[in-house]
């Protein structure tokens, strides 16, 4: 959902690349004859969905990465070949069509407005499914998502080598849960926006009571972005009343970065809010899935209601920050923010007690009745 390494989120230069411009690329550099071609949408990078005349897989992702995050060449190195690596465990993620020079990635020059950029650009496989954000989730692909949670990150800690991998200490990061407190310097973005005060509450008990635990959460590199728009499903079974879905694809790896397991959790719990009619029972089978692979310590399982909290300030003022720079794209940087301000507000009106008891006695009964 957003990028860049030690910059901040002020610094996005967004790719302006028309359709007919895209095209001309993938057949520069790629050696592939565009038949189709459409804008999709992103928050800081720029995407199109192609189809190509050619054998076998012929539907593509070109991504064009916004000009801060080009300059990181061993940071998208790194994140396309984790794509690789979890492709190869048998994960649905997007593997690399290579340049005509035999290369992952190209950095070139384009777009519209002032002044010559550099993007770094990819042409990913195109994964099918539908968005999390399309279907009206259950308690299996809940369940589902949160096991995916765990297996991604269990796996890039434990098995992904490459010497690109220190580049994902990603310092400042803004997007990395551990920098909660950097929001500070955004919050102006949201006006007069009457839900300040809880997210400057989030903040201070951040600050207060999650930096000081950090070091006893486990380590590991996280996806950091396991939204409802970047995992795909499809259904698994022909029933309308109670469908089973499958997770058929896991899009956007521009979030990674080091971080701890219990982040994974919370990100994934955090977004899988979103877009439910009871936002608050949804924790509890995203844990009970994550905890099935990677059971959480009790200091972990302390820090959860914050983590989910400073999730949505995250997203909520970074999202209002940079809707300040690109009007034009503030529907879709704001799309969490529809929903979002409301769940967060209903979660410190419940309070961390009873949200807490409401998700652990809904994993705790996964012990006993797990689901095929």
């Amino acid at each position: 959902m957003s990028s860049g390494n030690d910059r901040q989120p002020q610094t996005l230069t967004k790719p302006t690349f028309g359709e007919r411009e895209a095209a001309e690329l993938v057949d520069r550099v790629f050696g592939l004859k565009v038949s189709w071609i459409r804008s999709l949408p992103s928050y800081d990078d720029q995407n199109f969905h192609v189809r190509v005349s050619a054998e076998g897989a012929d539907e593509y992702v070109l991504k064009i990465t916004n000009s801060e995050d080009s300059q990181e060449p061993d940071l998208i190195e790194a994140q396309t070949q984790a794509m690789m690596f979890l492709s190869a465990e048998g994960f649905p993620s997007a593997t690399p069509y290579l340049t005509k020079d035999g290369n992952i990635m190209s950095l070139e020059s384009g777009g519209t407005g002032l002044g010559s950029k550099k993007y770094m650009v990819r042409l990913l496989t195109y994964l099918p499914g539908t968005p999390v954000a399309k279907i009206t989730t259950n308690a299996q692909i809940l369940y589902e998502i949160g096991r995916l949670a765990a297996s991604v990150d269990k796996v890039l800690s434990e098995k992904f080598q490459h010497p690109s991998v220190k580049s994902l200490h990603r310092g400042q990061f803004i997007w990395n849960l551990a920098n909660v407190p950097l929001l500070d310097q955004y919050i102006y973005a949201l006006g007069q926006n009457k839900y300040c005060a809880v997210v400057k509450q989030v903040i201070e008990q951040f600050k207060g009571k999650v930096i000081p635990k950090l070091s006893s959460f486990r380590a590991c590199i996280n996806h950091g972005d396991l939204n409802d728009h970047n995992i795909l499903v499809d259904s698994s079974s022909a029933s309308l009343e109670n469908p089973q879905y499958r997770v058929s694809g896991i899009l956007d790896f521009s979030d990674m970065s080091y971080g701890y397991y219990v982040f994974e959790v919370a990100i994934a719990i955090m977004y899988m809010m979103i877009e439910s009619p009871d936002p608050l029972s949804v924790g509890g089978h995203v844990l009970a899935g994550f905890e099935s692979i990677l059971p959480l310590t009790t200091e972990e399982r302390g820090a959860l209601f914050l983590l989910v909290s400073g999730r949505f300030a995250q997203s909520l003022i970074i999202a209002a920050h940079t809707a300040l720079l690109y009007p034009e794209n503030k529907e879709y940087l704001t799309i969490t923010a529809k929903t979002g301000w409301k769940h967060l507000m209903t979660m410190f009106e419940v309070g961390q007690e009873a949200v807490e008891k409401k998700w652990f006695e809904t994993a705790q009964a996964y012990t006993h009745h797990a689901p095929a």
